[in-house]
């Protein structure tokens, strides 16, 4: 089972033009495991599937790697830690910080930290309005409802000249419309994700 796992993830992030090396492999792999394994009793993800987890979060997460510049970055609304673990093992040379409000899921990823020996991980367990960290190069998120949302909760955590990173589905035009004054759309990237149902986009935003 797990071979056959760690088989779809090499072969899914390739086809992305993501070559893993054998540690970020097997670190992805016990991340997968800790999640399954966590979700059984704290509930971390509606998806139970373990190789809908390789599609819908490792992969998912992956897609946005091209795009990562560091050299900090915060995943706001992490939930188990996506995109931001993967990211943290992905790129081990960037400082990743992990933001979300509920215990639960923070405490699974201090478990996460600990376990991997992930030294670039900081996790937060606080609501993104409270978080007091000095601002950072890149604020990415696949948690927020709308881009506005997004931009309120998050603007005191992005550096003047630092960037949004908005993973979302379908392309938002009447969201882009709603932008506060003084943000603006710099790109916007369609995601290939294997395995993934459904249209995916990166949508770079920052202050014009």
């Amino acid at each position: 089972m797990d071979a056959k796992l760690k088989q779809q993830l090499v072969r899914q992030s390739g086809a992305m033009g993501i070559d893993l090396t054998q540690q970020q492999a097997d670190q992805l792999m016990a991340y997968l495991a800790l999640l399954l394994k966590w979700n059984k009793a704290y509930n971390l993800t509606a998806v139970r599937d373990p190789a809908q987890m390789v599609d819908r979060h490792l992969i998912d997460s992956l897609s946005v790697l091209p795009h990562i510049k560091g050299p900090r970055l915060i995943d706001v609304g992490s939930g188990p830690g996506l995109p931001g673990i993967p990211l943290a093992i992905c790129r081990p040379d960037i400082a990743v910080t992990t933001l979300d409000s509920n215990g639960k899921k923070t405490r699974f990823q201090l478990q996460v930290k600990a376990e991997l020996g992930l030294d670039n991980l900081e996790v937060i367990n606080a609501r993104a309005e409270s978080c007091d960290r000095p601002p950072f190069d890149q604020v990415i998120s696949r948690a927020f409802a709308s881009l506005e949302a997004m931009l309120h909760w998050t603007s005191h955590l992005c550096r003047e000249d630092g960037v949004f990173l908005a993973m979302k589905g379908l392309y938002p035009d009447d969201e882009l419309q709603a932008l506060p004054p003084g943000v603006e759309l710099k790109s916007s990237h369609p995601l290939r994700v294997p395995g993934s149902e459904g249209a995916r986009h990166l949508l770079i935003l920052g202050r014009a």
